[in-house]
């Protein structure tokens, strides 16, 4: 059986939590480790995904240490989405807004 791992970063502009786990994360980039093996008795290559892991950094007394959290494809993007939405909504509110100049 023949696998294949890739690396990509993805970055958080809020905490957020992801399914499955208690507690949230703080914002910042994650490493996404992706494993896929590759399908056999196929006329081309096609690969499979087998898992997805998040590579989360300790901080306070676990800085230094990492861990990967085992989620799904899905759980990740739904994650990524609702991230985007908070950011949106955030960027559009009178709060987020700079006020604006007296021309007098």
């Amino acid at each position: 059986m023949n696998m294949r791992s890739t690396r990509s970063t993805v970055t958080f502009s809020n905490p957020f939590t992801l399914s499955g786990y208690t507690g949230g994360l703080p914002a910042g980039e994650y490493e996404v480790l992706v494993e896929e093996e590759l399908l056999q008795g196929l006329s081309f290559e096609a690969y499979r995904r087998t898992a997805t892991f998040l590579k989360v950094h300790g901080k306070g007394a676990r800085a230094g240490w990492s861990e990967l959290r085992v989620t799904t494809e899905r759980d990740l993007k739904e994650a990524l989405r609702r991230d985007a939405a908070t950011t949106d909504t955030n960027n559009h509110s009178e709060a987020a807004l700079s006020p604006q100049e007296d021309l007098k």
